[in-house]
């Protein structure tokens, strides 16, 4: 199907992790060109005919979180589901972690150093500013 990541849904190497399909919302377009033959006048008057979504150059359609020992299987499928659409598309590896907004090199410190805090599949940013206490309440533990 057109379904990217084909190949590694059933593997190990998507389990537990993220798929983000970011075409959205779909518009209604009427496409060029004969879908049928001999079919007269039928879709002379510009009706819509099929459901697309429109892409803008430099938008991200497909984003996959995985682990870093299974880049090169999310890699593969990912050039496997480039076939399924119009165009030209280009695999980006992210230096962030996961989908978050920070970098991979930098987390694990930041983590430890309690400047991010985990919270469900993303993290808070802890500034260092505001209210004392707060800070001696995180750093107790």
């Amino acid at each position: 199907g057109p379904c990217g990541g084909q190949g590694i849904w059933g593997s190990d190497a998507l389990q537990g992790q993220g798929k983000w399909g970011r075409c959205l919302p779909p518009a209604r377009l009427k496409p060029h060109g004969p879908g049928r033959l001999q079919t007269g006048m039928r879709g002379a008057f510009g009706k819509p005919q099929g459901t697309v979504a429109r892409v803008h150059i430099g938008q991200v359609i497909m984003s996959i979180r995985t682990k870093a020992q299974n880049k090169e299987h999310v890699v593969e499928a990912l050039r496997r589901a480039k076939f399924k659409f119009p165009g030209r598309q280009k695999i980006h590896i992210s230096k962030k972690w996961g989908f978050t907004k920070f970098n991979a090199d930098e987390f694990e410190d930041m983590v430890a150093e309690k400047r991010l805090l985990p919270d469900g599949c993303g993290v808070k940013y802890i500034p260092s500013r505001g209210p004392l206490d707060k800070w001696r309440a995180l750093h107790a533990a």
